[in-house]
Order: structure tokens, then C-alpha cells, then sequence
């Protein structure tokens, strides 16, 4: 007998033709062996403006040596979560060292940073507390106000006085308030002005959560992030990074006082209930942070990479936001179709750029994400500029 067909099959394959008309259908690509800057593609090597390795340290073999001392000596994993049996000394000196680095009391490392952020806020905000969150948070952010079940209170991307504003009408209503925002926000390139939020929190007592993620390891004098570059070290309550971009390895921390790690452990389900990170991971990140604390070089190459490009695609017409160095650079082109034809253009002529489309950014919004690394060529560069302005005829 033919049984019919599935109705869920059908159900999701409807869905799947409807993202596919508008432009937001998703799959998976192959990538590997980075090298300076390129990557192979499915099959063909391209240069790769779309990752987030922005001091070229994903490939560095003085990190894989690293992974691989370790490897040999502990195995391929932590088998247990941290609480159990899978708590090892190498994971603890990384949080010492991302502590130094951070100038906090203490870190807690994660698998990933969706994973911390989801983790942390649902353990610090509850019923009867309120979180203001910024506009363009990014989804993990987003996800972690979600299950907080505190009140979220959504204020204009990087609206201080917005934020202002709220805190005065309603901070009184509540136990306790948690400022929630990115240091570099990953679709747009710009920052947040710490040095400003600063004493907004403390003048109305609000606690204050930054997500470092893309700003770890590039801004600051030493590499220390976006709280390092405001000059607010020591100031912020809740610092979150991740170790997948810029260190080029993967996991990630939160860090801030003895208190705050100590609730996370007994409190924080994404961190309790899964498996530690493998220790080899965390070896090859405190050589990758030891490289990029001795290789201040790689730190100016991003921003000296990042103006070049700003400065060529205005010269062909180019309307480009974001922070003037910011090392991630969007090109607006609003529409998502017309986005991933470029992007497809763009794969044809050898670079890899990141198209970027709703859910990720608001509808109308959809862009082109070029991120710099140091090991970018500057002539790659400027060849990139050259063909992005000649596809979209603005040259």
C-alpha cells in the first residue's frame, strides 16, 4: 500500500518555497583551509571578506600547535560538564587570563557566545524586573530577554535619550533594570557609547551588560574591546565576548565579579547542563590571545584595512555607514534578492562576501557584510571596492 505523503513534509516544503520566492531561503556552503585571508568555497579558493577572523588567527599554526600539544596529552573532549567532571585546569587559566585581560574580577567561559547570552540574562532578570534592550541586539541577546521572563522594554538603536526617558518613567516600577547592549553591533560596524551609558546606569541604579563580541581582540590599545576603547575598564557590570572571531578559536566568556560567576555556576542552565568545551580549545585560545597581545600590529592592520575600504567605495559613490575604522563594514542594498544576486556576482568575480537579510536585519534592510582581517592583501582590498562599485554600476 502507498502511504500518502507526509503532511508535515508538505507543510514545510510550502514554507520552504515561500523563503525561496522572497529571497530569504538559507543553505549550507562548504569552507575550508584558510589561508591569508582566502578560503576554498566549495571547491574554489576566493578571497574571504565574509568571516569574522578579523586578525587572521583562525589558520595561525602557532595556535593549531597549541590545540595539538594538548590533544595528545588530554584527548578530544572535557566528557562531562564542568559541575561533574569536566572541570580542567586549563579551562580555569584561560578565565584567569581573559580576566586580566578584561580587568575583571572573574570569567566564566561558555561553548559559545548564543549560549552565554542566553545563559546569563535569564539568570539575572526575572519577574518583576525590567530589561532595556537595544534595537538591533543581535537574535542570542534577543533570545536571552525572551527567557528571562523579566519585562523587556525595546529603546532606538543607540538612543540614549530614549533610553533616558524610559529609565526615568518606569525604573521605580521594578526590582532591578539590566541595560543590555552590543560593543561593535555585528550587521551595522558602529559602537555603543559606552563612556555614556555609564553614568545613565548608575544615576537611575541599572545594571549594565555589554556583549563584546566583536569588539574582543581588535579595539582598544591592548585588544581589550569596546570597554577598553571608552575608557570604561572596571565599569561595566556584565561583559560578554566570544573567542570564535578575532582569537580565531571557538567558545566563549562572561566576566565581571566573584558574586556574578558564582550565581552563573549554580544558576546559569546553558553553562550547567552541557558538556565542557574540549580543553585543546582553550589552549589554543591563550596562545591566540598571546599573539594578539605581543602582535599589536595585526590590531592596526584591521582599522588601516577598514579605512581603505570606507574611503574606496565612496570614491565610486558609495554610501557607507558604520564607525569611520570600524572593521565591519555594511553596504545597504535593502532589497533581499537584488542582496544575494550581488553576493553571487560579487562569488563570481573571487570574493566571498556575507549577504545579510531578515530575520538577521529589519525588512528593507538587507546588505552586503564585508568584514576586514589583517591578513587581507591591501590591493585585495582595493580590487574588492573596484568590483563591488563596477556591479552595482556606481562607478
Amino acid at each position: 500500500m502507498t502511504l500518502p505523503p507526509s503532511t508535515m513534509s508538505a507543510a514545510l516544503d510550502e514554507e520552504l518555497r515561500a523563503l525561496e520566492t522572497a529571497g530569504l531561503k538559507r543553505a549550507l556552503r562548504q569552507a575550508q583551509q584558510r589561508r591569508a585571508g582566502t578560503v576554498i568555497f566549495n571547491g574554489e579558493r576566493v578571497a574571504d571578506f565574509a568571516s569574522n577572523d578579523y586578525l587572521g588567527l583562525a589558520a595561525d599554526p602557532r595556535v593549531a600547535r597549541a590545540a595539538w600539544a594538548v590533544l595528545q596529552a588530554e584527548g578530544t573532549g572535557a566528557a562531562a560538564a564542568r559541575l561533574i567532571s569536566g572541570n580542567h585546569p586549563i579551562h580555569e587559566t584561560l578565565e584567569h587570563t581573559l580576566a586580566r585581560l578584561k580587568q575583571v574580577d572573574f570569567t566564566l567561559l561558555y561553548p559559545s557566545g548564543y549560549m552565554a547570552n542566553v545563559g546569563v540574562i535569564a539568570a539575572l532578570a526575572d519577574h518583576g524586573d525590567v530589561i532595556y534592550s537595544d534595537a538591533l541586539n543581535h537574535a542570542s541577546l534577543i533570545d536571552g530577554c525572551r527567557l528571562s521572563r523579566a519585562q523587556v522594554r525595546i529603546f532606538p538603536h543607540n538612543d540614549l535619550d530614549a533610553l533616558s526617558a524610559m529609565l526615568e518613567a518606569e525604573r521605580a516600577s521594578f526590582r532591578r533594570a539590566l541595560i543590555v547592549v552590543e560593543g561593535v553591533f555585528s550587521m551595522d560596524g558602529d559602537m555603543f557609547p559606552l563612556d555614556r551609558l555609564v553614568p545613565l546606569a548608575r544615576r537611575h541604579q541599572a545594571w549594565t551588560y555589554v556583549d563584546d563580541a566583536h569588539g574582543t581582540g581588535v579595539l582598544g590599545a591592548t585588544g581589550a574591546g569596546t570597554i577598553e576603547h571608552f575608557g570604561v575598564d572596571g565599569q561595566i557590570d556584565v561583559v560578554v565576548g566570544t573567542l570564535g572571531k578575532a582569537l580565531g578559536t571557538v567558545g566563549a566568556y562572561v566576566g565581571g565579579s566573584q558574586e556574578l560567576v558564582e550565581l552563573l555556576v549554580s544558576r546559569s542552565r546553558s553553562f550547567i547542563f552541557t558538556t565542557g568545551t574540549p580543553p585543546a580549545m582553550a589552549a589554543a585560545t591563550l596562545e591566540a590571545l598571546r599573539i594578539a597581545q605581543v602582535e599589536g600590529w595585526r590590531r592596526d592592520a584591521v582599522r588601516e584595512r577598514a579605512r581603505r575600504l570606507r574611503q574606496r567605495l565612496r570614491e565610486g559613490g558609495l554610501d557607507v555607514p558604520g564607525d569611520a575604522e570600524g572593521h565591519i563594514v555594511p553596504v545597504i542594498i535593502g532589497d533581499a534578492k537584488r542582496t544575494m544576486e550581488l553576493v553571487a556576482n560579487l562569488r563570481r568575480r573571487g570574493f566571498l562576501v556575507g549577504g545579510v537579510r531578515p530575520p538577521t536585519v529589519p525588512p528593507g534592510t538587507s546588505r552586503l557584510r564585508i568584514s576586514l582581517s589583517a591578513v587581507h592583501p591591501m590591493e585585495l582590498v582595493d580590487t574588492l571596492a573596484a568590483s563591488l562599485c563596477d556591479a552595482l554600476r556606481v562607478r
